[in-house]
Protein backbone atom coordinates (compact mmCIF):
# COMPACT_ATOMS: atom_id res chain seq x y z
CA UNK A 1 0.00 0.00 0.00
CA UNK A 2 1.39 3.41 -1.00
CA UNK A 3 1.34 6.27 1.48
CA UNK A 4 0.73 9.69 -0.10
CA UNK A 5 3.66 12.08 0.09
CA UNK A 6 3.24 15.05 2.40
CA UNK A 7 4.38 18.55 1.55
CA UNK A 8 6.53 20.39 4.04
CA UNK A 9 6.90 24.15 3.70
CA UNK A 10 10.52 25.15 4.08
CA UNK A 11 10.33 28.80 3.04
CA UNK A 12 8.61 31.42 5.22
CA UNK A 13 5.19 32.70 4.17
CA UNK A 14 5.52 36.19 2.72
CA UNK A 15 3.04 38.73 4.08
CA UNK A 16 1.75 41.40 1.67
CA UNK A 17 0.65 44.55 3.48
CA UNK A 18 -2.27 46.61 2.22
CA UNK A 19 -3.99 49.78 3.59
CA UNK A 20 -6.78 47.58 5.04
CA UNK A 21 -4.51 44.92 6.62
CA UNK A 22 -2.53 42.07 5.00
CA UNK A 23 -2.66 38.73 3.26
CA UNK A 24 -0.43 35.67 3.03
CA UNK A 25 -0.45 33.15 0.20
CA UNK A 26 -0.42 29.74 1.85
CA UNK A 27 -0.24 27.70 -1.34
CA UNK A 28 -0.67 28.16 -5.07
CA UNK A 29 -0.93 25.46 -7.72
CA UNK A 30 -2.47 25.22 -11.18
CA UNK A 31 -6.12 26.19 -10.86
CA UNK A 32 -6.22 27.24 -7.20
CA UNK A 33 -4.63 29.49 -4.59
CA UNK A 34 -5.18 29.63 -0.80
CA UNK A 35 -4.71 32.88 1.15
CA UNK A 36 -5.04 33.98 4.77
CA UNK A 37 -6.42 37.53 4.88
CA UNK A 38 -6.62 39.89 7.87
CA UNK A 39 -8.79 43.02 7.73
CA UNK A 40 -8.13 45.55 10.48
CA UNK A 41 -10.92 47.13 12.57
CA UNK A 42 -12.93 49.73 10.63
CA UNK A 43 -11.37 48.78 7.27
CA UNK A 44 -12.69 47.13 4.13
CA UNK A 45 -11.53 45.66 0.86
CA UNK A 46 -12.47 47.38 -2.38
CA UNK A 47 -15.85 46.62 -3.94
CA UNK A 48 -14.63 44.33 -6.69
CA UNK A 49 -15.13 41.48 -9.11
CA UNK A 50 -12.89 39.09 -11.04
CA UNK A 51 -13.00 37.98 -14.67
CA UNK A 52 -11.05 34.75 -14.28
CA UNK A 53 -11.59 33.37 -10.79
CA UNK A 54 -14.24 32.40 -8.27
CA UNK A 55 -13.59 32.47 -4.52
CA UNK A 56 -14.67 30.70 -1.35
CA UNK A 57 -14.28 32.59 1.95
CA UNK A 58 -14.26 30.96 5.41
CA UNK A 59 -14.24 33.26 8.44
CA UNK A 60 -11.76 32.10 11.09
CA UNK A 61 -11.70 35.16 13.38
CA UNK A 62 -14.07 38.06 14.09
CA UNK A 63 -17.27 39.02 12.31
CA UNK A 64 -17.04 39.77 8.60
CA UNK A 65 -19.67 41.82 6.79
CA UNK A 66 -19.69 40.49 3.24
CA UNK A 67 -21.30 42.19 0.25
CA UNK A 68 -22.42 39.69 -2.40
CA UNK A 69 -24.05 41.45 -5.32
CA UNK A 70 -26.95 43.46 -3.89
CA UNK A 71 -27.07 41.75 -0.49
CA UNK A 72 -25.01 42.00 2.67
CA UNK A 73 -24.44 39.16 5.15
CA UNK A 74 -22.61 38.92 8.49
CA UNK A 75 -20.42 35.86 8.90
CA UNK A 76 -18.90 34.56 12.15
CA UNK A 77 -16.07 32.05 12.63
CA UNK A 78 -16.87 28.80 10.85
CA UNK A 79 -19.33 30.41 8.45
CA UNK A 80 -18.50 30.75 4.77
CA UNK A 81 -19.65 32.08 1.41
CA UNK A 82 -19.06 31.41 -2.26
CA UNK A 83 -18.26 34.22 -4.68
CA UNK A 84 -19.11 33.31 -8.26
CA UNK A 85 -16.96 34.28 -11.22
CA UNK A 86 -17.80 37.93 -12.01
CA UNK A 87 -19.87 38.50 -8.84
CA UNK A 88 -19.45 41.91 -7.17
CA UNK A 89 -18.19 41.48 -3.61
CA UNK A 90 -16.47 43.13 -0.64
CA UNK A 91 -15.37 42.24 2.89
CA UNK A 92 -15.90 44.88 5.59
CA UNK A 93 -14.80 44.84 9.23
CA UNK A 94 -17.14 47.00 11.33
CA UNK A 95 -15.92 45.58 14.64
CA UNK A 96 -13.20 46.57 17.10
CA UNK A 97 -11.17 43.39 16.47
CA UNK A 98 -9.40 42.06 13.39
CA UNK A 99 -11.27 39.81 10.98
CA UNK A 100 -9.46 36.88 9.39
CA UNK A 101 -10.62 34.68 6.55
CA UNK A 102 -9.21 31.84 4.54
CA UNK A 103 -9.77 32.51 0.84
CA UNK A 104 -9.66 29.73 -1.73
CA UNK A 105 -9.46 30.95 -5.32
CA UNK A 106 -10.38 28.76 -8.31
CA UNK A 107 -9.73 29.70 -11.92
CA UNK A 108 -7.46 29.59 -14.93
CA UNK A 109 -5.62 32.76 -13.83
CA UNK A 110 -5.06 33.83 -10.21
CA UNK A 111 -2.95 36.99 -10.50
CA UNK A 112 -3.58 40.08 -8.37
CA UNK A 113 -4.19 42.07 -11.57
CA UNK A 114 -7.52 40.24 -12.07
CA UNK A 115 -9.19 42.63 -9.63
CA UNK A 116 -11.71 45.04 -11.13
CA UNK A 117 -12.21 47.70 -8.45
CA UNK A 118 -15.64 49.35 -8.56
CA UNK A 119 -15.12 51.42 -5.38
CA UNK A 120 -12.04 51.77 -3.19
CA UNK A 121 -11.46 53.74 0.02
CA UNK A 122 -7.73 54.00 -0.70
CA UNK A 123 -7.74 55.51 -4.21
CA UNK A 124 -6.57 52.37 -6.01
CA UNK A 125 -7.92 51.93 -9.53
Amino acid sequence: MNTPATETRTEPIERSHRPWGWYETITEQDGHKVKRIRVLPGQQLSLQKHHRRAEHWVVVRGTAVVTLGEREVSLSPGQHCDIALGEVHRLTNRSAEAVEIIEVQFGDYLGEDDIVRLQDDYGRG
